[in-house]
């Protein structure tokens, strides 16, 4: 039997720790990463304190929309406990303005949708929609609902 022992002085020792260390370092930094189902966009909309249709009509009028004040459909929803492709890309849309459903699977919220009169080079029929739950715009997007049509966050894109 052969037995070998190896005796390391203390400064050699810190040596290796320090180099293994900061590799280790270098190899968190350098990994790429990929977006989570969290993540959001930062975004400084203000979504909270939505109750009355006066606040969301400010609201809508703060991207540049007008709309009849008076003339808005309500109806009550549930976000799907278990998100299909719509909407897990519905999702994606609400991300990119800084909110995300996901954090409400299940629960049943409040769906305002609005017509906008004035969208730019569209001559069919848009709909301003927010999701709301406890007085929180936690969804929404303006969609032209003729033709082709089209969805996306509530700025004008």
């Amino acid at each position: 039997m052969l037995i070998c022992t190896v005796k390391a002085s203390n400064i050699k020792f810190f040596a290796v720790l320090l180099v293994s260390v900061t590799a280790l370092v270098l190899l968190a930094a350098l990994v790429p990463t990929y977006g989570r189902a969290g993540e959001v966009a930062m975004i400084n909309t203000d979504y909270s304190d939505m109750e009355t249709n006066e606040k969301r009509v400010a609201f809508i009028k703060s991207f540049g929309y007008e709309i009849n004040e008076q003339g808005y459909e309500t109806e009550t929803v549930i976000i799907p406990d278990k998100f299909d492709a719509v909407y897990t890309k519905y999702n994606d849309i609400q991300r990119a303005q800084g909110l995300n459903l996901k954090n409400y699977k299940g629960k049943t919220v409040t769906r305002y949708t609005y017509y906008v009169t004035n969208y730019p080079n569209y001559d069919g029929k848009v709909a301003f929609t927010m999701l709301v739950y406890r007085g929180d715009i936690i969804g929404g997007d303006v969609a032209g609902l003729d033709g082709a049509g089209f969805v996306h966050g509530f700025g004008i894109d």
